[in-house]
């Protein structure tokens, strides 16, 4: 009894405490440089597998394929599909010129979900002749792996006369591992521009009233491995272009009844409103008021995209009235500016080009 009036007292006093929290919440969007910068001198762009098994290799993968319940093709197509994929969007970045999808059958790797030596430069140099390419991405790997699991249960069906009749349900769920891994080469500078494995995974159910019905509803498993790989192939390809996160940011609400009115007029959009308050209170007697002032002064400042001008108002909180918030957000401040100036920086370089 007395823990439950406890509970009831705590909940009792969680509107309370939510409604003297100092803090008020937004969200905002955040550039973000590409994880992987292509050069700008690369613009003609081959993509090519390296997923055939080599001689010593064969004999394993034709064991896997057995043990793993795979199709003889299935890493085959799979594989295509993702080179497909990747270069449909490449296609769609504006900064390559051409695109080309290669075939090279005596290109071999291990037939297994692990990185190969990297392919010879006098080879990448070959390849890229012959193509007129400034650069060649590689899948070096394609593996997909499943595992089948069978289950049975007792159901009652409708029999011949309509009556129910005992019968057992067959139920065969596989579950589907697809493992890749891609290089981009640069054959003029000799550099591996990144090596990045990727993986998914997909689950098919099949049910039936006997295990051949079961397993037969699992057909669809092998398009289902194809888009799979395809969707695997963009991914990769949108790792080359900037992109947007959503951020969460703190501002004080209370300190003052200029804090009060602000919040109210942040929460109405009115950001400007908000920020002519919190100036004044900038020059308050109070070293803890003062302090908020400046912090939310910084948050102002990013919202309007100053970020030199939000870094100042965070670091003056920090340095002359120690607010607790402010140096994490000066770290944030300095580390998002220094994002911007590499986003600014690629743009330039590909502009020069």
């Amino acid at each position: 009894m007395k823990t439950i009036v406890r509970i009831l007292i705590l909940l009792a006093c969680i509107p309370a405490w939510v409604a003297c929290r100092s803090t008020n919440g937004l969200t905002l969007n955040v550039n973000e440089p590409a994880p992987i910068w292509m050069p700008p001198h690369l613009k003609k762009v081959g993509i090519i597998g390296r997923t055939q098994p080599s001689d010593q290799t064969r004999a394993i993968d034709k064991v896997d394929q057995v043990f793993s319940i795979e199709g003889t093709r299935l890493d085959k197509e799979g594989a295509q599909e993702s080179i497909h994929g990747l270069a449909a969007d490449l296609e769609k970045n504006n900064r390559f010129l051409s695109v080309k999808q290669l075939d090279k059958p005596e290109l071999t790797g291990p037939g297994m979900d692990v990185f190969p030596a990297p392919l010879a430069w006098e080879t990448v140099a070959q390849i890229c002749q012959e193509n007129q390419l400034d650069a060649l991405f590689v899948l070096e790997f394609f593996d997909t792996n499943s595992k089948i699991n069978y289950s049975a249960t007792p159901i009652t069906i409708n029999g011949p006369l309509g009556v129910k009749v005992p019968a057992v349900e067959h139920q065969a769920t596989m579950l589907t591992s697809i493992k890749t891994g891609w290089r981009i080469y640069d054959p003029q500078n000799k550099v591996i521009i990144n090596q990045h494995p990727m993986s998914r995974q997909m689950t098919s159910v099949g049910k039936g009233i006997n295990p051949v019905a079961a397993a037969t509803a699992l057909l669809e498993r092998k398009e289902a491995v194809k888009q799979t790989s395809y969707q695997i192939g963009q991914v990769y390809a949108s790792s080359l272009l900037p992109y947007q996160i959503r951020v969460w940011r703190e501002y004080y609400v209370r300190g003052t009844d200029s804090f009060k009115v602000g919040k109210r007029r942040a929460q109405t959009g009115n950001w400007a409103g908000a920020a002519e308050l919190w100036e004044r209170e900038t020059q308050h007697p109070k070293n803890k008021v003062a302090g908020r002032a400046c912090y939310n002064m910084a948050i102002s400042s990013e919202i309007n995209g100053n970020l030199d001008q939000a870094i100042e108002w965070a670091g003056r909180a920090y340095t002359d009235y120690k607010n607790r918030l402010a140096l994490r957000y000066l770290n944030v401040l300095k580390q998002r500016k220094a994002h911007v100036q590499e986003i600014e920086r690629r743009q330039t370089a590909d502009s020069q080009q």
